[in-house]
């Protein structure tokens, strides 16, 4: 459930593994000879996996669509099969279009995937005019077997895919907490293994929860409903980060930087002596660590009795301060204070996933929690539709700003040129490599497009298909050889590359490539087309079209990743500045907002921008600094966005708390930092670089020239400050790998 959160890899390559299966089935009953078998088997496939769309209504009407787009693809196929130069131009245009219709959404790219492939079968097993009417009947076969898969036998709907995400969360957030739990014992030359493993979690915890973002919206019955679980399931996320910050300062000498649990392989900070004996305030911060991971793997069902009430009684007992050890240094205190809020943002979690607890064994502190929890999950509920609204209007607006786009702006528009220009180059080249196989390099050339949107990860996608393939054929060597003319064998074989290679997609796509070619030899051996020069050839082929595609991103309208990571760059620095003045307004009293939208929006932005520097952070990259730079960077700015998570979930507490308080102050203290984020937004997106990136006092000693002094600490205002101080470094910090000047406030 971890490894694989929904099970949505596992769910995709069952339900195309099915497809494939029943249509093989059937076309044997009927007694469909081997090729026609082949052309129904990847007729299936392709049917199967080229629908996105979450809910059923959506996936019906686009298979609906497919079957007629698969039957015209396949007849002109047909027609065209002995004119060559028809032909080819027509594919170049069926590409063009098959890119072009991903502008209408999932059932537009649906639809261009559907008749893009079928024309490619109809290429593979060289369908002619008389073979037309037995090669409907296939696709028929095909798409009602995908059907009958993808709607009977391996059903999915988006409730069922939510709740094992919510399960998957679980799981994930246990992990951490074990991960955790190594932390405070782990000894100092073990550190950094410990640390990455801890950042690991941190990450895979973060991904689930953008997973379930992305569900809420049809896994659940209605907006509160979504509202709640979306507040419960950012609580424990930042409950879960601020408690493995705790510990790694409890482990140092001096306070640790958030940035070390962001930046991969930082160096461990300094330990120093606090956790090293064996003394009670330790033993009882290993037991109540135990005890948290007990709340949060525990079953729903088995979560009740006295012994959970106690545990749960205890560690929530850590929010008032008379409960914390006496004994304990205030690092350590703090890590119990961790504890306590941990502890708090499970229990909401386990309410919002699985209704109401049993109560009857609560101590005075879980019925604080609850009744604190309860006034939340009213606020929630209260606010909902107006939050709805506004983000309706949001949404219409992102709709008109993407509909204003035409022309060779429109990213669709520049791929589908630059694709058909790279096929166009990769028929010319595959015709002198093969006058057989020639598609291959048109299907390379097709696929290292597919979910690109810059040079460098067309160059990269590019280098993994070939990888993938040159092990894929020396694989396809040894299955070809044991199989021999053992029919079923093949099949079978050929249905367990297909479930890898779908099961893996989202891993690698040097592993998908290499599953796929180990696939296309037993697919050949079938057909009675298998041999040695074959393999080579698609070696060459894939590389020739791999080659056409890069020269195309290159040379045509191009798209460089400088500037592709720049405009996200400034996207993420944009909604941060959003989610720290939406937090901070709130904080100092002004109206409630819906922060926590506003965060997960910029939790998508970063998650994009981290996908688009990958080519520059690659193994491959040859600038080393640079890589470096780069990664420095995507630290900095997450770090920055789990504080402002931490603000957003703080600031959503004022309206309806007793212990966390508007401070009008809070206002003066977070102007640097808006002040300095519009300064890099200016920089990145070139219309001021004369700013400069103001430095100076503390932002809690900004607060201290108004005769009030700074707060007390372990008050949630002094917590608001440390986290306001911290994005005030990491804006400051920002400002090096970007060549921004840094000087003193004016």
């Amino acid at each position: 459930m971890a490894s694989d959160p929904g099970l949505l890899r596992l769910m995709a390559g069952l339900r195309i593994v099915t497809a494939i299966g029943l249509s093989l089935a059937v076309l044997a009953l009927l007694g469909t000879d081997v090729t026609h078998m082949v052309a129904g088997a990847m007729a299936a496939m392709v049917s199967t996996f080229a629908i996105r769309e979450k809910n059923l209504r959506g996936q019906a009407i686009t298979l609906s669509c497919g079957f007629p787009v698969a039957v015209a693809a396949m007849t002109l196929g047909a027609l065209l099969h002995n004119k060559v130069v028809a032909g080819d131009l027509f594919f170049i245009a069926l590409i063009f279009g098959a890119v072009y219709s991903r502008r209408f959404g999932d059932r537009g790219t649906a639809l261009g995937l559907m008749g893009f492939q079928v024309y490619f079968v109809s290429l593979f097993v060289n369908a002619t005019v008389d073979q037309l009417p037995l090669l409907a009947g296939t696709l028929a076969v095909a798409f009602a077997c995908s059907a009958v898969a993808r709607f009977v036998l391996v059903p999915e709907t988006p409730q069922r895919v939510l709740d094992r995400l919510r399960g998957a969360f679980r799981a994930r957030l246990a992990q951490l907490v074990t991960a955790q739990t190594r932390l405070l014992d782990a000894p100092p030359e073990e550190l950094d293994d410990v640390l990455d493993d801890l950042r690991h979690h941190t990450a895979r915890l973060h991904e689930t929860a953008l997973m379930i973002q992305g569900r809420l919206e049809d896994g659940t019955g209605d907006a509160a409903t979504a509202s709640l679980i979306q507040r419960r399931i950012a609580d424990a996320e930042v409950a879960a980060e601020r408690l493995g910050m705790l510990l790694l300062n409890a482990r140092s000498s001096e306070r640790a930087d958030t940035l070390t649990l962001h930046l991969p392989h930082a160096p461990a900070p300094a330990m120093g002596k606090l956790l090293r004996r064996e003394d009670e305030a330790t033993a009882t911060l290993r037991r109540d660590l135990g005890a948290l991971h007990f709340m949060v793997s525990r079953p729903a069902e088995a979560n009740r009795g006295t012994a959970v009430a106690q545990i749960r009684n205890r560690l929530l007992g850590y929010r008032d301060e008379e409960r914390i050890p006496p004994g304990a240094t205030l690092a350590v205190q703090d890590v119990f204070r961790g504890i306590g809020e941990a502890a708090r943002a499970v229990m909401g979690l386990r309410i919002a996933l699985d209704g109401p607890q049993d109560e009857s064994d609560d101590s005075p502190a879980t019925t604080r929690s609850r009744e604190e929890l309860e006034a939340e999950d009213m606020s929630i509920t209260g606010t909902v539709a107006l939050t709805s609204l506004e983000k309706g209007k949001a949404e219409d607006g992102e709709e008109d700003e993407e509909d204003d786009r035409s022309g060779l702006d429109r990213p669709t528009t520049r791929a589908a040129f630059q694709v058909a220009v790279g096929s166009g180059l990769a028929i010319v080249g595959g015709e002198f490599l093969s006058s057989q196989r020639w598609y291959w390099a048109v299907l390379t050339c097709w696929v290292v497009f597919l979910n690109t949107a810059s040079t460098g990860e067309i160059v990269i996608k590019g280098y993994r298909r070939v990888l993938g393939t040159v092990l894929g054929v020396l694989a396809g060597v040894l299955l070809a050889g044991a199989v021999g003319n053992h029919t079923w064998v093949a099949f079978v074989l050929v249905l367990l590359c297909v479930f890898a290679a779908f099961f893996t997609a989202p891993l690698s796509y040097a592993l998908m490539s290499f599953f796929v070619t180990a696939m296309l030899g037993l697919l050949y051996t079938l057909l009675n087309t298998y041999s040695l020069d074959v393999l080579v050839l698609r070696i060459e082929e894939t590389a020739l079209g791999a080659a056409c595609g890069i020269i195309a991103a290159v040379l045509v309208l191009p798209v460089r990743t400088d500037s592709r990571t720049d405009e996200l760059l400034a996207t993420v620095l944009e909604r941060l500045g959003d989610v720290v003045a939406g937090a901070v307004e709130q904080l100092s009293g002004g109206p409630a907002a819906d922060l926590l939208d506003r965060a997960r929006d910029l939790d998508t932005a970063l998650d994009d921008l981290r996908a688009s520097t990958k080519p520059l952070t690659h193994a491959i990259a040859p600038q080393r600094e640079r890589r470096q730079t780069v990664r420095y960077l995507v630290a900095l700015l997450e770090t920055s966005a789990y504080h402002a998570r931490s603000l957003a979930a703080t600031a959503e507490l004022v309206p309806y708390s007793k212990h966390v308080a508007a401070d009008p102050r809070l206002g003066r203290a977070a102007r640097r930092i808006a002040h300095n984020i519009g300064v890099l937004v200016a920089q990145v997106n070139d219309e001021d670089t004369t700013g400069t990136v103001e430095s100076g006092a503390s932002i809690a000693a900004m607060l201290e020239t108004d005769g009030l002094g700074v707060p007390a600490a372990n008050t949630v205002t002094y917590r608001v400050l440390r986290h306001l101080q911290r994005l005030d470094e990491g804006i400051s910090g920002l400002a090096r790998p970007l060549d921004v000047p840094v000087g003193p406030r004016t």
